[in-house]
């Protein structure tokens, strides 16, 4: 169970530093691995003291903190089921996602950034904080605790341990059930395919997802890690961060990785280093990767330090020409699929990472591609079904236990997963062609349009959705329109770009892991005339 990989890692990494954070007033948290261990049985007591028993469900809402990791862990041990909301959740989300876990308390995050509770009506709720939970024992807390916490039942890996719940904003949210089974097998298949390297790591996505639970804490602490968590979005402090803790490795989304290569091209330009790199990247983009490496630290070691080599990124699609920039400065972009129902699903190698695909399935992972081409999985890692919801569970799974994904793919000659998008995106024209929007978007920004959203605005007809990025709108429309006619010449003729238009707003509507939410920009664009624009060449 992960309560047995916290003590493992505990008595196996003792005072070695484990996770840590600056506090808003600038003082620095930072906890053991013994000292972590010890402040999530205090967190265990005070939940049991609460009054919830083994199968009841709790609420979390916070930011990442060492705190929020021990009150996991205490709720693990304490046999309660976490229910994790995310801070950036709409307060009705929260409350559909409380009323139907049936939880009934509420742990709130500290500092702030906290969440206010009060606008979705959880303010009703019992309610503690994470702080609270893991203080020092004073007289809530009786002498013998300590006893009386290792004589209680030690929870099971059939035990579920975690609530996920993969949809709160409309209608009925769907509460993915992960058991410690089904974590562990991830965690156990992820350590056949990352490198043996000293992981310090620093944390920026929200541990209410579990691709950051699994991967940026379960498994970076049983390697022995040393985490900091970064509360800050200023990609100064997030630099500062990274170096002053000689980071090694982050766990990403490809949004975030995509901010930090924009990020880190205005940092070369600022530098006066763009027409060097330029030259340089074109001639090192085929050498080995150590040799990349060596010829690019001038580039690389001043944004992020010495000792950064590795991402890790899931949760969406990556571009392509996002991981060959990484890669062709000397880091490594290890890219996993899955979703919140698989646990894991498949992943690329430090040996074997090649862009355009998301790799094999993890050890224990059965994978196979339908005939419609959904990707399916079976296996220890898949969840065992929505809580109390039998329906969407009959509905998710073949009748020989295979969870339907919903995204298209195939296989490479080499047996690696490459990925097309969602099975209810796929435009399917009159001619009886087969269109993938990402396919087309990966081809406008391999062009110059970094986002885009591509749809069928009447049978047949391929539109596109833009960003604006330049204040003055008409040399915007004169780069869209150089970059849509450079897109389709690599396109066939069937999936070329027929008209374009700009997004009114700043950035495209998104979820909570930053996935474009198509279905709003399709309900604001008219599905039965073409856009009124610009014709694109």
């Amino acid at each position: 169970t992960l309560v047995d990989l916290l003590e493992s890692a505990a008595a196996k990494f003792g005072d070695r530093p484990a996770v840590s954070m600056q506090a808003d007033e600038g003082t620095m948290v930072r906890w053991s691995y013994r000292e972590l261990e010890r402040r999530s049985r205090l967190a265990a007591w005070r939940i049991r003291a609460m009054g919830l028993a083994p199968g009841d469900r709790l609420l979390t809402w916070s930011p990442s903190a060492p705190e929020l990791v021990a009150v996991y862990f205490g709720a693990m041990r304490a046999g309660v089921v976490l229910v994790p909301l995310d801070l950036r959740m709409a307060h009705d989300a929260a409350r559909r996602i409380a009323e139907r876990s049936g939880a009934g308390h509420l742990v709130l995050g500290t500092g702030r950034d906290a969440p206010d509770p009060t606008g979705s009506g959880l303010d009703t709720l019992p309610m503690t904080t994470t702080e609270a939970l893991t203080a020092d024992p004073g007289p809530d807390v009786p002498g013998d605790w300590e006893d009386r916490v290792a004589t209680w039942e030690r929870p099971t890996p059939d035990d579920v341990y975690l609530l996920v719940y993969t949809s709160g904003t409309t209608g009925t949210p769907k509460g993915v059930m992960l058991a410690h089974g089904n974590t562990v097998a991830g965690i156990d298949g992820f350590h056949h395919v990352i490198p043996d390297i000293e992981y310090r790591i620093v944390s920026l996505l929200p541990m209410s997802h579990l691709f950051e639970q699994a991967i940026g804490l379960y498994l970076t602490l049983d390697l022995g890690a040393d985490i900091l968590y970064v509360r800050s979005r200023n990609p100064r402090v997030v630099t500062e961060a990274i170096r002053s803790h000689r980071t090694t490795g982050m766990v990403m989304v490809p949004q975030y990785l995509d901010l930090f290569w924009s990020g880190l091209l205005r940092e070369i330009d600022r530098r006066g280093h763009r027409a060097l790199f330029d030259r340089v990247r074109r001639l090192v983009h085929r050498l080995p990767l150590a040799l990349r490496r060596w010829i690019m630290a001038f580039v690389r070691d001043p944004v992020l330090g010495r000792d950064f080599v590795l991402f890790v990124s899931a949760g969406a699609y990556l571009p392509p020409a996002v991981q060959q920039g990484w890669e062709d400065i000397g880091i490594v972009v290890l890219q996993g699929y899955g979703s919140t129902e698989t646990g894991s699903g498949t992943c690329t190698t430090w040996d074997d990472h090649p862009v355009g695909t998301v790799g094999r399935p993890l050890p224990g992972v059965e994978m196979r591609i339908a005939g419609d081409g959904e990707v399916q999985f079976r296996g220890p890692t898949v969840t065992r079904g929505y809580f109390d919801d039998p329906a969407a569970t009959g509905a998710a799974f073949t009748a020989d236990g295979f969870y339907m994904t919903g995204d298209l793919g195939h296989l490479d000659p080499d047996g690696r997963l490459v990925l097309h998008g969602r099975k209810k995106d796929m435009i399917v024209l009159p001619n009886g062609f087969n269109v993938f929007p990402e396919d087309i978007e990966n081809a406008l920004r391999v062009a110059g349009i970094r986002d885009s959203v591509v749809l069928e605005t009447e049978p047949g007809r391929i539109e596109a959705v833009m960003l604006r990025t330049e204040d003055d709108e008409a040399a915007d429309r004169q780069r869209v329109d150089a970059a849509v006619k450079a897109a389709n010449a690599t396109l066939a003729v069937h999936a070329r770009v027929a008209d374009w238009t700009f997004w009114p707003d700043e950035d495209f509507p998104r979820t909570l892991t930053l996935k474009v939410k198509r279905n709003e920009i399709r309900a604001r664009i008219a599905p039965d005339a073409p856009m009124q624009v610009q014709q694109a060449e």
